[in-house]
């Protein structure tokens, strides 16, 4: 269960300078002479399931503990935003795990004696027991402690045992920077308890989905050394809230070796967020990044929208905590899945209008323009929208054969339904396979092939962590 609401009515009801090898210039001359996007003929070429709970370029802390140790140790090392997890081996005893510092705590505890796992926290001098549940815990194991916005999870050798949100924020808010200031990872024993290695960073994915390529203003995309750039939403061990955005290049030689490259937070309203599904644009002419995103990280069911931030900062490497203003956009209802490009000296903006929630989602696509020569923020206007849908999401735009398209995935139908950039008329649907949970189809020319870059619903451990821990990275392949 997410909030009430199972997965399955969940799905029904949510569901520098720039160095482009010749590589693309020859996916260009294929791309223009494939009359239609409707001439090519998709087939699954790779699945796999990208998982770490530390993204292995975003490790801050890696040491051997002391052969015992019975008190909590801080690591003098945080992360900036409240995505992060602490991996202790124990060679025996009682463990703990988490963020300390200042009298405020956030821990989670195995004690294989007494056979319980627990989630604490200590706030204003008390401490409170948050959630426990039973484990059967012989010999050594690995306890990891992981902070998704305020959700702790707690597991045991890479199993969830449990996990908790409301409790920990009704006594402390992660998000709120005054507060996760002061906490370094921590970690050490109640007892006697010998530890092994102790590593400590920012927290990877339990999946991967909303892929979108980062590109150039004018819809190229964003290839360095051979390696693709593209944002992917990192799915958290639990549901939207517990989700963030990152950078990832994917190995144009070989698309089953992807790499984060930057770890994307967004401070807003006080507090710092993991908003996500969007799209990075790079504008040559300003020497700026264009970020979109959707304001997921603090969704409630009560509402959504796209918001947005430029910056000179390389942006696609590092740690990044990004101001960002909500996105004045043609409609009057919620929207996400924001996806931009430069055509003809005019801004497109693609979206998803949503104009409810609960007791089930409904949304479709939408698609504005701005006026000639107009900044990507000024003046939309609304081209049309498909309101014959209520499960289509996933909005991208990309050329095909020289003609530019929008593309999008239908949850319903179980297709993705193409449509002209200019009117918004659905024109067909891609020949390509559809999966589970709604796949954003991701049109790239690569050689004289095309794929298409995509994900699923494939959960990571339902039962403990509810709906939200998706999905497998897909990418397919079809001939030009």
């Amino acid at each position: 269960m997410a909030n009430g609401i199972d997965r399955r009515t969940l799905l029904r009801g949510v569901a520098g300078a720039v160095a482009v090898p010749a590589l693309l210039s020859q996916a260009t001359a294929t791309a223009d002479r494939a009359p239609t996007p409707f001439d090519l003929h998709f087939e699954i070429a790779h699945q796999f399931r990208p998982f770490d709970l530390i993204a292995p370029r975003f490790q801050q802390y890696d040491k051997r503990a002391a052969p015992a140790s019975d008190k909590l140790v801080r690591t003098g090392v945080r992360p900036r935003a409240p995505f992060g997890t602490v991996l202790v081996e124990v060679r025996s005893g009682a463990a703990v795990a988490g963020l300390a510092g200042g009298g405020t705590s956030v821990l989670g505890t195995v004690d294989p004696v007494a056979g319980r796992a627990t989630i604490e926290v200590t706030a204003g001098g008390t401490t409170t027991v948050v959630k426990s549940a039973a484990v059967t815990v012989s010999g050594s194991y690995g306890l990891a402690v992981v902070v998704n916005e305020n959700a702790v999870t707690v597991l045991v050798d890479g199993q969830p045992v449990l996990t908790e949100r409301d409790g920990v924020r009704a006594l402390v808010d992660l998000r709120v920077p005054a507060v996760l200031g002061g906490l370094d990872y921590a970690y050490g024993g109640r007892g006697q308890v010998r530890l092994g290695r102790v590593r400590a960073g920012y927290y990877g994915q339990a999946g991967v989905r909303d892929p979108h390529v980062v590109q150039h203003a004018d819809g190229r995309p964003f290839i360095r050394d051979g390696k693709l750039y593209l944002t992917m939403t990192n799915a958290g061990l639990g549901f939207f809230q517990q989700a963030h955005w990152a950078v990832w290049t994917l190995d144009l030689a070989d698309p089953t070796r992807v790499e984060q490259v930057a770890a994307l937070f967004f401070a807003r309203d006080g507090v710092v967020l993991g908003d996500h599904a969007g799209q990075i644009v790079y504008d040559d002419r300003t020497r700026r990044f264009i970020l979109l995103m959707s304001s997921w990280g603090d969704f409630d069911f009560k509402g959504v929208h796209v918001r947005h931030a430029t910056t000179r900062a390389d942006v696609l490497s590092g740690v990044h905590v990004i101001p960002t203003e909500q996105l004045a956009l043609p409609t009057s209802v919620s929207s996400w899945d924001p996806a931009l490009t430069l055509v003809d000296g005019r801004w497109r903006l693609a979206f998803v209008e949503s104009e409810a929630q609960q007791p089930a989602f409904v949304f479709h696509p939408a698609l504005a323009t701005g006026p000639p020569g107009a900044d990507y923020a000024e003046s939309l206007t609304l081209v049309g929208a498909d309101r014959t849908v209520d499960q289509t999401e996933g909005t991208i735009i990309q050329r095909v054969g020289g003609r530019w398209y929008l593309f999008a995935s239908d949850g319903d139908a179980r297709e993705y339904p193409v449509y002209d950039l200019s009117s918004m008329a659905k024109l067909g649907e891609l020949d390509a396979p559809y999966g589970t949970n709604i796949p954003h189809p991701v049109l790239l020319p690569v050689g004289r092939d095309w794929w298409l870059v995509t994900f699923d619903g494939t959960q990571f451990a339902e039962p403990v962590l509810g709906y939200g821990g998706h999905g497998d990275l897909i990418v397919m392949r079809a001939r030009g």
